[in-house]
């Protein structure tokens, strides 16, 4: 069994540890997930929203007030049902 070329293979270089934005996102897109907030009513959603936004805080206090509003932009977004495709026909 022939051995790999190791003269075209990339250097390991150590993955970047996240940042806290990025684990206070994914945190949240998970509670979403979990939480079935996809779906809900708009009311229903904001009332989450308002809660989950400040145990974010709690949990993630180095996050600054920019950064709460873009996660919070950000999770909303995610929490939108995907659009369905509008199918193009022809009309023959």
């Amino acid at each position: 069994m022939a051995k790999p070329n190791r003269n075209n293979s990339r250097p390991n270089r150590p993955a970047a540890a996240p940042t806290p934005f990025e684990e206070a996102r994914d945190e949240l897109f998970q509670h979403i997930m979990q939480c079935g907030v996809v779906g809900a009513e708009p009311e229903d959603q904001t009332v989450w929203f308002n809660e989950t936004m400040s145990y974010l805080e709690q949990r993630y206090p180095e996050l600054g007030e920019t950064e709460r509003k873009q996660l919070r932009t950000l999770g909303e977004r995610f929490a939108q049902p995907p659009k369905a495709r509008q199918q193009q026909t022809s009309a023959a």
